[in-house]
């Protein structure tokens, strides 16, 4: 499964990467969230228990963050749950006088003979890109009304 959201921010890449990087932030930026906790920080990364809702349905994973200042990407690798073993990637590209936000989303779904099409059809379409959706959405007006 493969999955990619897009959206312009009327700001420059470095806030909007900074903004979003910062986990300690994302409970309070983002009402469909119902919890971010960080359970260690080592060199490795950042090891954080997340959990959002779509619509009444609430999801949970485990992922450690890692960030890369120079390129401006934070990686996110699902280490917990249903989507354990997903790698999500978030870049931040200059564009017209602004930032071009992108997310991507990979799962190899360990269900052999239904995985692909849960993957595809339930788990991404329906779950993963409302919630990245709403997420992006969020995080636009907040780095637009430049207020952390």
């Amino acid at each position: 499964m493969r999955s990619e959201a897009t959206m312009w921010m009327d700001a420059p890449p470095g806030r909007c990467f900074d903004l979003v990087s910062d986990l300690r932030l994302w409970p309070t930026a983002l009402p469909h969230y119902r919890y971010v906790r960080i359970l260690s920080v080592s060199e490795a990364g950042t090891h954080a228990a997340m959990s959002a809702r779509r619509g009444l349905v609430p999801v949970f994973w485990e992922a450690l963050q890692t960030t890369d200042i120079p390129s401006r990407t934070i990686r996110f690798r699902h280490v917990r749950g249903v989507t354990r073993g997903m790698e999500v990637i978030w870049s931040f590209e200059e564009e017209r006088g602004g930032t071009r936000a992108r997310v991507h989303h990979q799962l190899d779904f360990r269900f052999p003979v239904i995985g692909r099409w849960l993957a595809d059809r339930i788990i991404a379409r329906e779950f993963i890109e409302p919630i990245v959706a709403k997420t992006l959405g969020c995080f636009r007006a907040l780095v637009e009304e430049g207020r952390e």
